[in-house]
């Protein structure tokens, strides 16, 4: 039986585990894969009477077919400034403004791009396990001050490590299938 304290150590530590895990799978949706996704331009802030404004704010997005996103602002004022930030986004993206809306036609990823992208996504994703193991530390570290300030018994400590080890498992390996998900996504033609 952990003891209350330890518990709550153990809460916290798995409450930033799973948010390593989550802004992970937030990053991985901003890599670009074979097919047009909506989720590729949430990142772009659009410079809209001075002040940075998220995209999705200002238009509706759409993927209409499989290697083409569309963009319809709300206010046609906007479109040339939706453009540059697309344009200065650095996702390698040409969209073309027609007026109306703005098309952005995805190329096909060549296979140097491709394994630049994986490349990229295993950069996330170790940074993810790292805060994982970074967490998993901080936790043992405070168990084991805490046992000694409040005179806890020694098995307590054992115990509450084993089961921040256990969380730090399950949650790396939930980076690590995100990370073979996205992985095959990029790689397949």
């Amino acid at each position: 039986m952990i003891p209350e304290e330890l518990q709550l150590i153990i809460d916290t530590a798995e409450e930033s585990m799973k948010e390593a895990v989550a802004f992970c799978k937030k990053e991985f949706s901003h890599i670009r894969a074979g097919k047009a996704s909506t989720t590729l331009l949430d990142g772009i802030k659009v410079n809209y009477y001075g002040s940075q404004t998220p995209l999705n704010q200002l238009a509706s997005v759409s993927a209409p077919e499989a290697r083409l996103l569309v963009v319809q602002p709300f206010d046609k004022s906007t479109m040339e400034d939706i453009e540059k930030a697309i344009m200065a986004s650095g996702l390698g993206l040409n969209p073309n403004n027609d007026g109306m809306m703005i098309r952005i036609p995805l190329p096909l990823l060549s296979e140097e791009r491709r394994k630049e992208l994986v490349k990229h996504a295993k950069e996330v994703g170790e940074k993810a396990r790292i805060s994982i193991r970074n967490t998993r530390r901080d936790a043992n570290d405070e168990i084991k001050k805490t046992v000694q300030d409040e005179s806890l018994p020694e098995d307590s400590r054992f115990e509450s490590e084993d089961e921040v080890q256990k969380l730090t498992d399950t949650y790396t390996s939930a980076v690590d299938s995100a990370l073979e998900v996205k992985e095959s996504e990029i790689m397949t033609v």
